[in-house]
């Protein structure tokens, strides 16, 4: 029998705890894998804190990689012994997780099991951003925020390579070395200013940029939207200080005609799109236009210092969980 953190309580990380697991046997259209590698990201955050609940107790985590050990009725891409990343939804805190087969994708040869549970729901995140809900072009100018997290490395990186001008918002001298070397033109350190817009606009000499990625939610909400140019384009895909506040429709078109959306990563990577999409991504790694970056390592019975690790604020790169 396997091993699993289940979530007991919402709140706190200390409400996790590790027990016994059987994954069971996959159904229809499902796969079971056994978990090498399982990545970390603000979501869990959210459904631990409550912010998105879940039905309790609980196993989070959203994406993994590892090897398919056995396959459900219908299943015909996949077979035991294949090396795949996933997308969960939930349940990748654990040994073994069961997830449909319409949400995985086979692992390159030359990509390994930890930089692809590390980059899988992040990168394809970063595609979503640069390809779906906007078609970022070398010539736009594009602020991101929190630009040396997991997201954020992967978004800068790809940003760069379609050659448009990134300006980098992070919180230390020592991020903003890694938003340079991930090929942020700008950096800003939000410590040390009182105004990410007015800093924005100094850069663009006072134009503003044509979308903001924010990570971040209410804290920067207003700073995002005065950062941007007539006719920009507002990305609010994180909360990581809370949810954003009501938005009047008025003060968009005041603004200059602004657009803002919220999106959600399932609805885009949907089992139709998502074997593009991820081949994309892995094709991106081959070829060294992106570079995932895995900063720290725990095992499943240390979650909670990885959840604390990333609230702090103080990590860059991704976090990945080794069962």
């Amino acid at each position: 029998m396997g091993q699993a953190v289940f979530l007991d309580a919402h709140g706190e990380a200390e409400n996790f705890r590790l027990r016994d697991h059987d994954a069971g046997e996959p159904g229809p259209g499902a796969i079971r894998v056994r978990n090498t590698a399982i990545g970390l990201n603000f979501i869990d955050i959210y459904q631990r804190r409550g912010l998105y609940p879940v039905t309790l107790p609980a196993i989070l985590g959203q994406e993994g990689a590892g090897i398919v050990e056995a396959v459900g009725e219908g299943v015909t891409d996949f077979h035991a012994g294949d090396r795949v990343a996933y997308l969960s939804g939930a349940n990748a805190y654990a040994s073994e997780t069961i997830c449909s087969a319409g949400e995985a994708a086979k692992i390159p040869e030359d990509i390994t099991d930890e930089t692809a549970a590390a980059v899988f729901l992040k990168g394809l995140t970063a595609h979503m951003l640069v390809r779906n809900v906007f078609d970022l072009r070398a010539e736009h100018n594009c602020l991101v925020y929190a630009a040396a997290g997991g997201v954020g490395t992967l978004l800068t990186q790809w940003a760069a390579n379609i050659g448009a001008r990134v300006i980098a918002v992070v919180g230390s001298d020592e991020k903003a070395e890694i938003a340079r070397t991930n090929g942020a033109n700008d950096v800003i350190v939000r410590t040390r200013i009182d105004s990410i817009s007015r800093e924005v606009r100094r850069l663009t000499d006072g134009r503003g940029v044509d979308i903001v990625y924010d990570s971040v939610g209410a804290a920067t909400f207003e700073d995002s939207l005065e950062s941007l140019a007539i006719l920009g384009h507002m990305v609010t895909y994180g909360n990581a200080s809370g949810p954003v506040p009501p938005v009047n429709p008025l003060d968009l078109a005041r603004r200059g005609s602004l657009t803002l959306t919220r999106p959600i990563l399932f609805h885009y990577a949907t089992p139709e799109r998502l074997p593009a999409m991820a081949a994309s991504l892995f094709t991106m790694i081959e070829q060294g236009a992106l570079k995932p970056a895995v900063s720290h390592r725990f095992r499943l019975e240390q979650i909670a210092d990885a959840h604390q690790l990333l609230e702090s604020g103080d990590s860059s790169g991704a976090i990945v969980i080794v069962p």
